[in-house]
């Protein structure tokens, strides 16, 4: 059994209105450091799989359910390896 991590975030050309909800929040706190904010999703999957099979399952879900490709992109990394 093998875990991974499937992180979802936005392309870096489509506006987060959510990061930068968060970042004016961030910055009413005090922190003018803070540059910018991006907000994402993850998914814990756990695949008996390894190797090419995996990332060709990973690649497959993450394709057809997981990123709208209009909008999102995706990585992954893998956890656990049993």
């Amino acid at each position: 059994m093998t875990k991974v991590r499937i992180f979802v975030s936005y392309k870096q050309s489509v506006f987060d209105p959510q990061g930068e909800t968060i970042k004016d929040a961030i910055h009413a706190l005090g922190h003018d450091e803070v540059t910018a904010v991006q907000v994402g999703k993850f998914f814990d999957v756990t695949l008996d799989a390894a190797g090419d099979k995996l990332t060709a399952a990973v690649k497959e879900i993450a394709d057809q359910l997981l990123v709208n490709f209009n909008m999102e992109t995706y990585t992954y990394r893998v956890l656990e390896e049993a």
